[in-house]
Protein backbone atom coordinates (compact mmCIF):
# COMPACT_ATOMS: atom_id res chain seq x y z
CA UNK A 1 0.00 0.00 0.00
CA UNK A 2 1.14 3.58 -1.10
CA UNK A 3 1.53 5.75 2.15
CA UNK A 4 -1.09 8.44 0.26
CA UNK A 5 -3.87 5.67 0.24
CA UNK A 6 -2.58 4.51 3.92
CA UNK A 7 -2.92 8.04 5.03
CA UNK A 8 -6.04 7.83 3.43
CA UNK A 9 -7.12 4.54 5.41
CA UNK A 10 -5.79 5.99 8.21
CA UNK A 11 -7.90 9.34 8.48
CA UNK A 12 -11.31 6.99 7.11
CA UNK A 13 -10.18 5.59 10.63
CA UNK A 14 -10.01 8.17 12.94
CA UNK A 15 -13.47 9.32 11.20
CA UNK A 16 -14.53 6.10 12.19
CA UNK A 17 -13.17 6.77 15.82
CA UNK A 18 -15.22 9.89 16.15
CA UNK A 19 -18.58 8.78 15.00
CA UNK A 20 -17.85 6.06 18.05
CA UNK A 21 -16.66 8.76 20.54
CA UNK A 22 -19.92 10.82 20.07
CA UNK A 23 -22.21 8.41 20.03
CA UNK A 24 -21.17 6.77 23.54
CA UNK A 25 -20.52 10.40 25.22
CA UNK A 26 -24.14 11.40 23.49
CA UNK A 27 -25.90 8.28 25.83
CA UNK A 28 -25.30 10.27 28.58
CA UNK A 29 -27.75 13.08 27.36
CA UNK A 30 -30.99 11.01 27.65
CA UNK A 31 -29.93 8.89 30.34
CA UNK A 32 -29.99 12.69 32.55
CA UNK A 33 -34.16 12.34 31.64
CA UNK A 34 -33.89 8.82 33.25
CA UNK A 35 -32.35 9.67 36.02
CA UNK A 36 -34.61 12.28 36.92
CA UNK A 37 -37.84 9.87 36.44
CA UNK A 38 -36.09 6.56 37.55
CA UNK A 39 -34.68 8.27 40.48
CA UNK A 40 -35.39 11.17 41.69
CA UNK A 41 -32.47 13.49 40.92
CA UNK A 42 -32.56 17.22 40.61
CA UNK A 43 -31.87 18.79 36.94
CA UNK A 44 -27.95 19.13 38.54
CA UNK A 45 -27.73 15.61 39.77
CA UNK A 46 -29.43 14.22 36.53
CA UNK A 47 -26.13 15.33 35.04
CA UNK A 48 -23.66 13.12 37.21
CA UNK A 49 -23.50 10.31 34.63
CA UNK A 50 -22.21 12.69 32.52
CA UNK A 51 -20.14 14.34 35.02
CA UNK A 52 -18.58 10.52 35.57
CA UNK A 53 -18.51 10.30 31.80
CA UNK A 54 -16.71 13.50 31.58
CA UNK A 55 -14.98 13.08 34.37
CA UNK A 56 -12.36 10.25 33.40
CA UNK A 57 -10.47 12.76 31.10
CA UNK A 58 -9.44 14.50 34.47
CA UNK A 59 -7.86 11.19 35.62
CA UNK A 60 -6.53 9.54 32.31
CA UNK A 61 -5.71 12.48 29.85
CA UNK A 62 -2.08 13.36 30.76
CA UNK A 63 -1.93 8.87 30.83
CA UNK A 64 -2.88 8.55 28.00
CA UNK A 65 -0.44 11.02 26.63
CA UNK A 66 2.14 9.76 27.29
CA UNK A 67 0.51 6.11 26.75
CA UNK A 68 0.32 7.11 23.15
CA UNK A 69 3.75 8.61 22.62
CA UNK A 70 5.02 5.07 24.19
CA UNK A 71 2.87 2.58 22.70
CA UNK A 72 1.88 4.67 19.33
CA UNK A 73 -1.76 4.84 17.94
CA UNK A 74 -3.00 1.29 17.08
CA UNK A 75 -2.44 0.29 20.80
CA UNK A 76 -3.90 3.32 22.04
CA UNK A 77 -7.07 2.60 19.45
CA UNK A 78 -7.26 -0.99 20.62
CA UNK A 79 -6.94 -0.69 24.23
CA UNK A 80 -9.70 2.44 24.11
CA UNK A 81 -12.50 0.59 22.31
CA UNK A 82 -12.03 -2.46 24.49
CA UNK A 83 -12.10 -0.44 27.56
CA UNK A 84 -15.50 1.23 26.03
CA UNK A 85 -17.21 -1.86 25.62
CA UNK A 86 -16.53 -2.96 28.84
CA UNK A 87 -17.94 0.50 29.81
CA UNK A 88 -21.23 0.07 27.55
CA UNK A 89 -21.57 -3.54 29.21
CA UNK A 90 -21.62 -2.13 32.64
CA UNK A 91 -24.43 0.46 31.89
CA UNK A 92 -26.69 -2.61 30.27
CA UNK A 93 -25.50 -4.27 33.30
CA UNK A 94 -27.22 -1.29 35.36
CA UNK A 95 -30.60 -1.73 33.82
CA UNK A 96 -30.62 -5.08 34.62
CA UNK A 97 -29.83 -4.59 38.28
CA UNK A 98 -31.68 -1.28 38.66
CA UNK A 99 -28.11 0.35 40.45
CA UNK A 100 -27.77 3.97 39.64
CA UNK A 101 -24.18 3.60 41.15
CA UNK A 102 -23.34 0.79 38.60
CA UNK A 103 -24.80 2.65 36.11
CA UNK A 104 -22.38 5.75 37.21
CA UNK A 105 -19.57 3.19 37.01
CA UNK A 106 -20.26 2.39 33.31
CA UNK A 107 -20.19 6.43 32.34
CA UNK A 108 -17.10 6.58 34.49
CA UNK A 109 -15.52 3.08 32.53
CA UNK A 110 -17.12 4.94 28.70
CA UNK A 111 -15.33 7.74 29.77
CA UNK A 112 -12.21 6.19 30.02
CA UNK A 113 -12.37 4.73 26.67
CA UNK A 114 -13.70 8.16 24.99
CA UNK A 115 -10.60 9.88 26.56
CA UNK A 116 -8.29 7.57 24.83
CA UNK A 117 -9.95 7.90 21.87
CA UNK A 118 -9.65 11.74 21.51
CA UNK A 119 -6.21 11.96 22.30
CA UNK A 120 -5.63 9.51 19.58
CA UNK A 121 -8.09 11.42 17.07
CA UNK A 122 -7.15 14.64 17.35
CA UNK A 123 -2.70 14.69 17.01
CA UNK A 124 -2.98 11.91 14.19
CA UNK A 125 -5.55 13.85 11.76
CA UNK A 126 -3.39 17.03 12.75
CA UNK A 127 -0.11 15.56 11.57
CA UNK A 128 -1.63 13.48 8.22
CA UNK A 129 -2.63 17.01 7.70
CA UNK A 130 0.55 18.24 8.00
CA UNK A 131 -0.73 20.77 11.05
CA UNK A 132 -1.98 24.75 10.30
CA UNK A 133 -4.66 25.09 7.84
CA UNK A 134 -4.93 21.70 6.30
CA UNK A 135 -4.93 19.60 10.28
CA UNK A 136 -7.45 22.00 11.18
CA UNK A 137 -9.70 20.41 7.96
CA UNK A 138 -9.32 17.13 8.77
CA UNK A 139 -10.26 17.77 12.56
CA UNK A 140 -13.38 19.54 11.03
CA UNK A 141 -14.06 16.70 8.85
CA UNK A 142 -13.68 14.51 11.47
CA UNK A 143 -15.87 16.53 13.74
CA UNK A 144 -18.65 15.80 11.16
CA UNK A 145 -18.18 12.36 12.08
CA UNK A 146 -18.88 12.51 15.55
CA UNK A 147 -21.54 14.80 14.54
CA UNK A 148 -23.65 12.24 13.03
CA UNK A 149 -23.38 9.83 15.86
CA UNK A 150 -24.31 12.98 18.27
CA UNK A 151 -27.45 13.23 16.07
CA UNK A 152 -28.69 10.11 16.02
CA UNK A 153 -28.23 9.27 19.89
CA UNK A 154 -30.82 11.58 21.48
CA UNK A 155 -33.36 10.73 18.67
CA UNK A 156 -32.51 7.14 19.06
CA UNK A 157 -32.89 7.08 22.71
CA UNK A 158 -35.98 9.58 22.92
CA UNK A 159 -37.96 7.60 20.71
CA UNK A 160 -37.04 4.20 22.89
CA UNK A 161 -37.98 6.73 25.88
CA UNK A 162 -41.26 8.10 24.71
CA UNK A 163 -43.51 10.13 27.15
CA UNK A 164 -41.72 10.52 30.40
CA UNK A 165 -43.40 8.80 33.38
CA UNK A 166 -42.28 7.00 36.56
CA UNK A 167 -41.78 3.43 34.93
CA UNK A 168 -39.36 5.28 32.53
CA UNK A 169 -35.99 3.37 32.89
CA UNK A 170 -32.75 2.53 32.11
CA UNK A 171 -33.58 -0.85 30.45
CA UNK A 172 -35.97 1.45 28.07
CA UNK A 173 -32.35 2.31 25.84
CA UNK A 174 -31.30 -1.21 25.76
CA UNK A 175 -31.73 -1.18 22.25
CA UNK A 176 -28.85 1.57 22.26
CA UNK A 177 -26.32 0.06 24.18
CA UNK A 178 -26.24 -2.94 21.97
CA UNK A 179 -25.66 -0.74 19.18
CA UNK A 180 -22.65 0.63 21.36
CA UNK A 181 -21.72 -2.89 21.84
CA UNK A 182 -21.54 -3.35 18.43
CA UNK A 183 -20.06 -0.57 17.23
CA UNK A 184 -17.10 -1.48 19.17
CA UNK A 185 -16.61 -4.60 18.75
CA UNK A 186 -16.64 -3.86 14.75
CA UNK A 187 -14.00 -1.30 15.24
CA UNK A 188 -11.78 -3.37 17.08
CA UNK A 189 -11.71 -6.07 14.34
CA UNK A 190 -11.30 -3.17 11.96
CA UNK A 191 -8.22 -1.34 13.98
CA UNK A 192 -6.41 -4.88 14.72
CA UNK A 193 -6.42 -5.94 10.91
CA UNK A 194 -5.62 -2.01 9.82
CA UNK A 195 -2.39 -0.50 9.11
CA UNK A 196 -1.75 2.77 10.98
CA UNK A 197 0.85 5.35 10.42
CA UNK A 198 3.05 5.71 13.68
CA UNK A 199 5.19 8.80 12.86
CA UNK A 200 6.73 9.17 16.07
CA UNK A 201 7.53 5.86 16.88
CA UNK A 202 9.19 6.03 13.68
CA UNK A 203 11.17 8.95 14.80
CA UNK A 204 11.93 7.29 18.24
CA UNK A 205 13.15 4.11 16.26
CA UNK A 206 15.45 5.99 13.50
CA UNK A 207 16.66 8.50 16.53
CA UNK A 208 17.68 5.09 18.18
CA UNK A 209 19.47 2.91 15.42
CA UNK A 210 21.76 6.23 15.04
CA UNK A 211 22.59 5.90 18.71
CA UNK A 212 20.94 9.20 19.78
CA UNK A 213 19.21 9.60 23.47
CA UNK A 214 15.25 8.60 22.75
CA UNK A 215 13.99 8.78 26.28
CA UNK A 216 13.56 12.50 26.74
CA UNK A 217 12.16 14.07 29.37
CA UNK A 218 9.69 13.16 32.49
CA UNK A 219 6.33 13.41 33.01
CA UNK A 220 6.80 16.81 34.72
CA UNK A 221 9.00 18.19 32.02
CA UNK A 222 7.28 17.74 29.75
CA UNK A 223 4.01 19.21 30.96
CA UNK A 224 5.80 21.83 32.31
CA UNK A 225 7.52 22.63 29.16
CA UNK A 226 4.03 22.24 26.81
CA UNK A 227 2.88 24.82 29.10
CA UNK A 228 5.33 27.62 28.96
CA UNK A 229 4.05 27.85 25.72
CA UNK A 230 0.76 30.55 26.41
CA UNK A 231 -1.50 29.93 23.52
CA UNK A 232 -1.67 25.94 25.02
CA UNK A 233 -2.05 27.12 28.47
CA UNK A 234 -5.16 29.80 27.74
CA UNK A 235 -6.13 27.23 25.04
CA UNK A 236 -6.92 24.82 27.67
CA UNK A 237 -9.34 26.58 29.41
CA UNK A 238 -11.21 27.56 26.24
CA UNK A 239 -11.47 23.91 25.31
CA UNK A 240 -12.57 23.75 29.00
CA UNK A 241 -15.11 26.29 28.83
CA UNK A 242 -16.10 24.73 24.90
CA UNK A 243 -17.06 21.58 25.81
CA UNK A 244 -19.13 23.03 28.61
CA UNK A 245 -21.06 25.03 26.16
CA UNK A 246 -21.25 22.42 23.88
CA UNK A 247 -22.82 19.79 26.04
CA UNK A 248 -24.99 22.36 28.48
CA UNK A 249 -26.59 23.92 25.56
CA UNK A 250 -28.55 20.44 24.57
CA UNK A 251 -28.48 18.91 28.01
CA UNK A 252 -30.52 21.25 29.91
CA UNK A 253 -32.79 22.23 26.90
CA UNK A 254 -33.86 18.63 26.97
CA UNK A 255 -34.60 19.37 30.42
CA UNK A 256 -36.08 22.53 29.83
CA UNK A 257 -38.16 20.41 27.29
CA UNK A 258 -39.42 17.07 29.25
CA UNK A 259 -40.08 18.49 32.48
CA UNK A 260 -43.45 19.55 33.09
CA UNK A 261 -44.96 23.17 33.26
CA UNK A 262 -45.40 23.32 37.00
CA UNK A 263 -41.46 22.98 37.39
CA UNK A 264 -41.01 25.88 34.63
CA UNK A 265 -40.94 23.42 31.83
CA UNK A 266 -42.38 22.77 28.56
CA UNK A 267 -43.91 18.92 29.24
CA UNK A 268 -42.53 17.67 26.11
CA UNK A 269 -42.61 13.97 25.30
CA UNK A 270 -38.99 12.52 25.47
CA UNK A 271 -39.01 11.82 21.46
CA UNK A 272 -40.30 15.27 20.40
CA UNK A 273 -37.24 16.69 23.02
CA UNK A 274 -34.97 14.03 21.59
CA UNK A 275 -35.57 15.43 17.82
CA UNK A 276 -35.02 19.07 18.88
CA UNK A 277 -31.74 17.94 19.87
CA UNK A 278 -30.97 16.06 17.31
CA UNK A 279 -31.34 19.00 15.35
CA UNK A 280 -28.50 20.54 17.58
CA UNK A 281 -26.33 18.02 16.95
CA UNK A 282 -27.06 18.02 13.05
CA UNK A 283 -26.48 21.55 12.88
CA UNK A 284 -23.17 20.46 14.60
CA UNK A 285 -22.52 17.79 11.32
CA UNK A 286 -23.67 21.08 9.11
CA UNK A 287 -21.28 23.15 10.47
CA UNK A 288 -18.76 20.86 10.36
CA UNK A 289 -18.98 20.13 7.15
CA UNK A 290 -19.05 23.84 6.42
CA UNK A 291 -15.65 23.98 8.16
CA UNK A 292 -14.33 21.42 6.89
CA UNK A 293 -14.71 22.43 3.09
CA UNK A 294 -13.34 25.97 4.28
CA UNK A 295 -10.87 25.02 6.56
CA UNK A 296 -7.47 25.29 4.43
CA UNK A 297 -8.39 28.76 3.21
CA UNK A 298 -9.57 30.55 6.48
CA UNK A 299 -7.83 30.43 9.73
CA UNK A 300 -8.93 29.07 13.03
CA UNK A 301 -8.96 32.42 14.73
CA UNK A 302 -11.13 33.61 12.39
CA UNK A 303 -13.74 30.40 12.55
CA UNK A 304 -13.73 30.57 16.19
CA UNK A 305 -13.96 34.59 16.96
CA UNK A 306 -17.45 34.53 14.28
CA UNK A 307 -19.07 31.75 15.40
CA UNK A 308 -18.20 32.91 18.95
CA UNK A 309 -19.95 36.09 18.51
CA UNK A 310 -23.00 34.33 16.34
CA UNK A 311 -23.39 31.84 20.09
CA UNK A 312 -23.75 34.42 22.22
CA UNK A 313 -26.52 36.56 19.80
CA UNK A 314 -28.31 33.33 19.20
CA UNK A 315 -28.60 32.73 23.33
CA UNK A 316 -29.55 36.82 24.06
CA UNK A 317 -32.59 36.15 21.58
CA UNK A 318 -33.29 32.76 23.76
CA UNK A 319 -33.38 34.38 26.50
CA UNK A 320 -35.06 37.94 25.94
CA UNK A 321 -37.66 36.62 23.25
CA UNK A 322 -41.37 36.01 25.06
CA UNK A 323 -42.19 32.25 25.84
CA UNK A 324 -45.48 33.25 24.25
CA UNK A 325 -43.54 33.53 21.12
CA UNK A 326 -44.24 29.75 19.77
CA UNK A 327 -44.17 27.81 16.38
CA UNK A 328 -45.52 24.48 15.77
CA UNK A 329 -42.90 21.92 14.56
CA UNK A 330 -42.58 18.16 14.90
CA UNK A 331 -46.31 18.01 15.94
CA UNK A 332 -45.73 20.53 19.30
CA UNK A 333 -45.53 24.01 19.53
CA UNK A 334 -42.41 25.10 21.56
CA UNK A 335 -41.13 28.91 21.98
CA UNK A 336 -39.04 30.38 19.29
CA UNK A 337 -36.43 30.00 21.95
CA UNK A 338 -35.77 26.62 21.38
CA UNK A 339 -35.24 27.08 17.43
CA UNK A 340 -32.06 29.73 18.65
CA UNK A 341 -30.55 26.98 21.07
CA UNK A 342 -30.75 24.72 18.21
CA UNK A 343 -29.05 26.89 15.96
CA UNK A 344 -26.02 27.30 18.49
CA UNK A 345 -24.99 23.72 16.86
CA UNK A 346 -23.63 25.89 14.20
CA UNK A 347 -21.88 28.35 16.40
CA UNK A 348 -20.33 25.16 18.46
CA UNK A 349 -19.71 23.22 15.59
CA UNK A 350 -16.22 24.15 14.35
CA UNK A 351 -14.86 24.82 18.10
CA UNK A 352 -13.02 21.66 18.90
CA UNK A 353 -10.90 21.22 16.19
CA UNK A 354 -10.16 25.05 16.07
CA UNK A 355 -9.23 25.55 19.28
CA UNK A 356 -6.98 22.49 18.97
CA UNK A 357 -5.31 23.68 16.23
CA UNK A 358 -4.74 27.23 17.48
CA UNK A 359 -3.48 25.47 20.89
CA UNK A 360 -0.65 23.11 19.39
CA UNK A 361 0.59 25.77 17.16
CA UNK A 362 4.26 25.71 17.48
CA UNK A 363 4.35 23.02 20.52
CA UNK A 364 6.83 20.34 18.39
CA UNK A 365 8.14 17.93 20.37
CA UNK A 366 4.78 18.67 23.27
CA UNK A 367 2.31 17.97 20.87
CA UNK A 368 1.39 14.75 22.43
CA UNK A 369 1.48 15.60 26.14
CA UNK A 370 -0.34 18.47 24.93
CA UNK A 371 -2.85 16.08 23.15
CA UNK A 372 -3.18 14.40 26.98
CA UNK A 373 -3.42 17.51 28.62
CA UNK A 374 -6.04 18.81 26.23
CA UNK A 375 -8.28 15.96 27.20
CA UNK A 376 -7.56 16.39 30.79
CA UNK A 377 -9.59 19.67 30.43
CA UNK A 378 -12.37 17.90 29.00
CA UNK A 379 -13.50 17.41 32.17
CA UNK A 380 -15.52 20.86 31.78
CA UNK A 381 -18.51 18.71 30.02
CA UNK A 382 -18.88 16.95 33.35
CA UNK A 383 -18.49 19.57 35.85
CA UNK A 384 -19.83 22.72 33.96
CA UNK A 385 -23.47 21.00 33.08
CA UNK A 386 -24.14 20.38 37.01
CA UNK A 387 -23.47 23.75 37.74
CA UNK A 388 -25.84 24.88 34.85
CA UNK A 389 -28.18 22.69 36.43
CA UNK A 390 -27.76 23.75 39.68
CA UNK A 391 -28.44 27.37 38.41
CA UNK A 392 -31.27 25.93 36.17
CA UNK A 393 -32.95 24.76 39.90
CA UNK A 394 -32.23 28.01 41.87
CA UNK A 395 -33.23 30.59 39.02
CA UNK A 396 -34.98 28.94 36.40
CA UNK A 397 -33.65 27.11 32.78
CA UNK A 398 -33.33 30.07 30.65
CA UNK A 399 -31.41 31.91 33.08
CA UNK A 400 -29.14 28.98 33.36
CA UNK A 401 -28.02 30.43 30.11
CA UNK A 402 -25.89 33.36 31.17
CA UNK A 403 -23.17 31.05 31.87
CA UNK A 404 -22.91 29.80 28.34
CA UNK A 405 -22.82 33.19 27.41
CA UNK A 406 -19.86 33.78 29.58
CA UNK A 407 -18.08 30.66 28.25
CA UNK A 408 -18.51 31.95 24.83
CA UNK A 409 -17.30 35.67 25.83
CA UNK A 410 -13.96 33.76 27.03
CA UNK A 411 -13.66 31.54 23.85
CA UNK A 412 -14.05 34.88 21.88
CA UNK A 413 -11.24 36.31 23.67
CA UNK A 414 -8.97 33.28 23.33
CA UNK A 415 -9.33 33.38 19.67
CA UNK A 416 -8.93 37.05 19.40
CA UNK A 417 -5.77 37.51 21.66
CA UNK A 418 -5.07 34.35 23.61
CA UNK A 419 -4.50 31.98 20.99
CA UNK A 420 -1.34 34.40 20.16
CA UNK A 421 1.71 31.90 19.62
CA UNK A 422 4.23 33.18 22.39
CA UNK A 423 6.34 30.74 24.64
CA UNK A 424 6.68 31.36 28.42
CA UNK A 425 3.38 32.15 30.09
Amino acid sequence: MSQKKGNVFAIAIMYFLFFMIAFVTGLQNPMGIIAKAQFGASNAMSQLGNFMNFFAYAFLGIPAGLFLKKRGYKVTSLTAVGVGFCGVLVSFLSGVFGNYWVYLLGALISGFSMCMLNTVVNPMLNTLGGGGNRGNQLIQFGGSCNSIGATIVPWFAGILIGDVTAETSIKDVNPALFVAMGIFALAFVIILLSSIPEPELEAAKEAEERGEKTEGEGVLSSVKGALKHRNLLLGIIAIFVYIGVEVGIPNIANLYMTTGAAEGGLGLAAGIAGTFVGAYWFLMLVGRLIGGSIGARVSSKMMVSTVSIAGIAFLLLAIFLPSSLTITLFKAQVPVSILFMVLCGLCTSIMWGAIFNLSVEGLGKYTAIASGIFMTMVVGGGILPIVQGAVADALGFLNSYWLIIIYLVYILWFALIGSRVKKEA
